[in-house]
Parts: structure tokens; sequence; C-alpha cells
């Protein structure tokens, strides 16, 4: 079913199971008069930022209100996710949430202040987009191929960058790692703009770099894209191959983004704004730019976003042990 096709039935079938009292009830709920923030836990410029800034814009326009984006950086979004999980649960703070804090962290940082099913409401998920396998234009690899020689060569020497430590991009790496039977040496930034300064710069040899970030790089001719990391090519880079085709089947390591909530929130709240935020979804410019950036599987209920965080937890944590990854 096409993205478009998806989003109008999700919305429209969200609409169809609620009884007409309830629907008018919920669909008169009022939604917060003070500024909404959007929480950010990486610097501007990178994936989640972009996104979040991509429905804030919108949001704002159909609450009539302001929506902010706030960025709160450190530990690959762990930072903001604690100070979301605190907030009060009037809907004035949400979470720009990706793969990082909400499937990765909990088995990356077993100390973590906040858990990831008691802490949060789920409330939409905007998408997922492959990684790309990226090198400086000029650089030293241009296939995957090339890229395992050099690792195999150079055993622990090859640098592969990452938005930080547990970022989708490092476990990617390490799921690549294991896939390809070779040793390279992560290093961690503070967010991807930084992490593609270097990379071009020629401090980095490699990423896997979310393609949100990394789309204006390629087509700016400073990096070469070599692989996709989920196993369909995404629309925007067809001529990209998967590691799946690359010798590495069933290889799927996508970064995914959502908007979550503190516990507790009012419930007919939250379907209100799923409701305006899988209209936006489907305004022809988003889904534009969203295709744009390869976010593909986006809208739809909370439930159904619950559900797909309860998978990909477990699908990383099983990363996390084979790979022992450390922090």
């Amino acid at each position: 079913m096409q993205r478009r096709t998806f989003l109008r039935a999700g919305t429209a079938t969200l609409a169809a199971a609620l009884p007409a009292a309830f629907s008018t009830r919920l669909f008169a709920q009022d939604l917060p008069t003070q500024p909404i923030r959007i929480v950010v836990g990486f610097p501007p410029g990178g994936g989640t930022d972009v996104m979040a800034r991509v429905l804030a814009e919108k949001l704002s326009t159909l609450w009539q209100t302001t929506v902010l984006v706030e960025n709160r950086p450190g530990a690959a979004g762990v930072v903001a996710a604690e100070y979301a999980a605190r907030q009060p649960a009037d809907g004035t703070t949400l979470l720009m949430t990706n793969i990082s804090n909400h499937a990765i962290a909990p088995s990356l940082y077993p100390k973590i202040s906040y858990s990831v099913e008691k802490d949060f409401t789920p409330i939409m998920l905007v998408g997922v987009t492959p990684n790309l396998l990226i090198c400086r234009t000029g650089g030293p690899a241009k296939t995957v191929a090339d890229v395992i020689a050099l690792c195999r060569a150079n055993p622990g020497k090859i640098t592969f960058g990452s938005s930080g430590a547990g970022a989708s991009q490092h476990l990617t790496l390490e799921m690549f790692k294991l896939r390809a039977g070779v040793d390279a040496l992560h290093v961690p930034y503070r967010g991807s703009a930084p992490l593609l300064t270097d990379l071009i710069g020629g401090q980095i040899d490699l990423c896997f770099e979310t393609m949100t970030s990394a789309t204006p790089q390629v087509q700016g001719g400073k990096v070469v894209p070599i692989a996709q990391t989920r196993t369909h090519r995404a629309k925007n880079f067809p001529n990209v191959p998967t590691l799946a085709e690359s010798g590495f089947p069933g290889f799927d390591a996508g970064t995914w983004y959502g908007l979550v909530g503190p516990a507790r929130m009012n419930p007919a709240m939250v379907a209100r704004m799923n409701a305006d935020m899988n209209r936006v979804m489907a305004m022809p410019d988003v889904v534009a730019k969203l295709e744009g950036f390869g976010a593909e599987d986006g809208g739809g209920t909370a439930a159904r976003f619950a559900e797909f965080i309860a998978t990909e937890r477990v699908k990383w944590a099983r990363v996390v042990k084979e790979a022992n990854v450390k922090v």
C-alpha cells in the first residue's frame, strides 16, 4: 500500500472505530494553550532535529499555538529522554524520540533513569529511514568490498564515526562488524553535524550516517554513498545498493523517529494529537520532504507505535549482547 494511502486509511479507521459521542468529545478536546516544546536529543542539523522541525512548523499552524523545537543533546539522546520523562503530562512537552534512546539505550545503559514502558506515552511513529554507509569524496572506499578489505588490512584502525555512543550509527556499525567478521574503531561525536564535518575533512574514514543527515552532503558532492541499510532501496537513492544485496542477506538497520510524551497523558489528548499528526503526515509537501529523506512507514495509531518500539527493543538488545557492546 502506498504511503499516502496508508496514512489516509489509518486516520479514517481511527475515526470510524470511535463511537459518535466519544468522537465528538475527542476532537473537541482542548490542546495546551501554552507553547508546546518538542525536545530533541541531538544538536541542530541532525536527522532527529530535521524531522522535528518538519512537524513543528505544520503543527504550529494546525494547533494555532507556538510549537518549538528544543535541543538537549547528550548521550545519544538519553539526556533529552531523561528530561522529557520528568515533565508534566499536560501535552506541553513532547519528545522526538528515536531508535537510540528508546530501543538501544535500555540495553546499553542499564542504569538510565527512565523506563521506556512506564515513563512515556507513545503518540506516533514519524518514519523509518535507512542509514547510508558513506565516505568522503575521494576517500579510501567506493564499494562494500572496499570497506571490508580496508578493515581486514587494518584491523581496529579504520575509523567509523557516529552521533554518539549508543546511537543508531554506532549499533549499525556493530551489526556490520558482526556480519562481516571485521574489526574497526568507533569514534563517537555529539551529533551528526560535527561527525559529518570531520568525515568530510578526513579526520575519520567512514560512517553509517542517517539518510536524513547524509542526503544534503551527498547532493552537495561532499560524500559518496556506498550502501544503505534497510532491506529495500529508498526511492531517492535507487542506485545505491543495500547491504542485503551486497553479501549480507536480511541486514536491516534503519533509523526511526517518533513522537512521545511523558507517561499518563490524557488519552483523548493523545488521540487528538495522533489524528492531527496523521493529517500533517499526509500533506503533499510533508510527504515530499519525508520521501526526500528516505523516511517511510510513518503514521498510524499510537498503539502501532508502541508495538513497533517493543519489537525494536528486542532486536537491538540482541545486537548489544552478541557484539558485547560496552559504553
